[in-house]
């Protein structure tokens, strides 16, 4: 396994937050994104992982923790925090390539709890092996198009 430096990892991770639509990202105020080596086993075992699931590797890729309890006036203070985990997601992503686009849909999928998105509402996006292809190609052709006319 090719390990990536905490260095190159975050910046993956904040450049796919500074990618976003301005409408999204001034909603992010509130919420700390975080990159760590890898969950815990009291950590998986607080996000709701059986025993069995822990012996058998079973680990998250990012998690989101919402803000509770708080009031408005101190949200600041209390925000929510995203961990996106660096090494489960180089030991199942050994294609550097692949690598920077599981760490952009993992970001991607823990901000959209943040907007209140479930899991399964976000199944064809994790399902989908390159989700941000169809907008390359799509920009692709726009910007053909263009030079054309």
């Amino acid at each position: 396994m090719t390990r990536m430096s905490m260095k190159r990892f975050c910046a993956i991770v904040r450049d796919t937050v500074r990618s976003l639509p301005a409408e999204i990202q001034r909603h992010l105020g509130n919420i700390v994104i975080d990159v760590e080596e890898e969950p815990t086993e009291e950590f998986l075992r607080e996000a709701g992982f059986t025993e069995e699931e822990i012996a058998a590797g079973e680990t998250l890729y990012g998690y989101f923790q919402p803000l509770e309890g708080v009031a408005a006036a101190d949200l600041l203070e209390h925000p929510s925090r995203i961990i996106i985990f660096k090494r489960p997601l180089e030991e199942d992503f050994h294609d550097p390539e692949q690598l920077q686009i599981e760490i952009r849909k993992t970001v991607i999928h823990e901000i959209a709890h943040h907007f209140g998105w479930t899991d399964r509402d976000l199944e064809r996006f994790d399902n989908d092996p390159d989700p941000f292809q169809k907008n390359k190609k799509k920009d692709k052709n726009q910007h053909h198009d263009t030079e054309m006319s």
